[in-house]
């Protein structure tokens, strides 16, 4: 009597987390894009204190000390005066607003860091990309949805753009690719902190920059050392890109150097993710 051995087809296994197909990669970052955008309507604060920062930044600075500060300006208004500060300083407002969103991404990520939830991912056949695009598409919506609001604001106390329909598309552009550049900062700050706490605290710095860029007062008004620095970092290029953009202010090669900028913040911001990710979620 002859036996006939059967071989089976071998196990079909899911894919890793890192080996899924393109079209899986697009599907898991969509549902992580999701959960990012319900998680921000569940918890509004975070977005509220984006908004509300600026704005009253905003409204103290050209209603205390537009006044003062506007006489002079270059390039806006030959008049001075309240009026022109407001034109001259939305630009640098409408940056810090982008900027102040790092800090709800670097919170919301390093919950997700600290409380266990990204070591769950890793246990499901969900990529990678797909959790930190999750967070930095959220960011970026959230950045631009606070800049059409803030901006409403400075609409609203008098600000005047006189951007055509073709530079307002080249400025909406230019705030959304700002807005995903600093979210992978922020991402990036999320998962290297150690808690939420600091988390919290580390993109402060972000926030910082326009201040000391031509966001308030131009940069050749500045001590030398300190003008070389606001002239050459990339709030600056932002700020004047924005600014050139929607009032009509030469743009020189701004546009050229905020976009160089923000290929530069988002490969530095990507990479320094991708290098924490797996490390510091094995340990959560």
């Amino acid at each position: 009597m002859t036996t006939r051995t059967i071989e089976l087809p071998p196990a079909k296994r899911p894919p890793a987390p890192g080996l899924r197909r393109p079209s899986h990669v697009v599907a898991d970052s969509v549902t992580m894009l999701n959960r990012n955008l319900l998680h921000m309507i569940r918890y509004p604060g975070l977005s509220v204190f984006t908004i509300v920062g600026p704005v009253v930044i905003l409204l103290l600075i050209v209603f205390v000390f537009g006044g003062t500060l506007g006489a002079g300006l270059p390039g806006v208004d030959p008049a001075g005066g309240r009026a022109a500060y407001l034109a001259y300083v939305m630009a640098g407002i409408l940056v810090i607003t982008l900027a102040g969103t790092a800090g709800g991404t670097a919170t919301t990520v390093s919950m997700d860091m600290t409380e266990g939830i990204t070591a769950r991912f890793r246990t499901m056949a969900i990529s990678r990309a797909a959790v930190l695009a999750g967070h930095v598409l959220g960011n970026t919506i959230q950045g631009i949805i606070a800049v059409a609001l803030v901006l409403g604001v400075g609409v609203a106390i008098g600000f005047r753009p006189t951007a055509s329909p073709v530079e307002w598309v080249a400025a909406a552009g230019m705030v959304a690719l700002i807005a995903y550049a600093i979210s992978w900062l922020g991402v990036a700050m999320g998962i290297q902190a150690k808690s939420v706490e600091v988390a919290s605290n580390m993109p402060l710095v972000l926030t910082l920059l326009p201040l000391l860029g031509s966001g308030f007062v131009p940069t050749d008004s500045m001590p030398a050392g300190l003008a070389w620095f606001a002239q050459y970092q990339p709030f600056t290029a932002f700020i004047e890109t924005i600014r050139g953009l929607l009032l009509g202010t030469p743009l020189g090669v701004n546009p050229v150097l905020a976009v160089g900028w923000c290929l530069v913040i988002v490969l530095i911001g990507y990479v320094w993710s991708a290098a924490n990710y797996d490390r510091k979620s094995v340990r959560s």
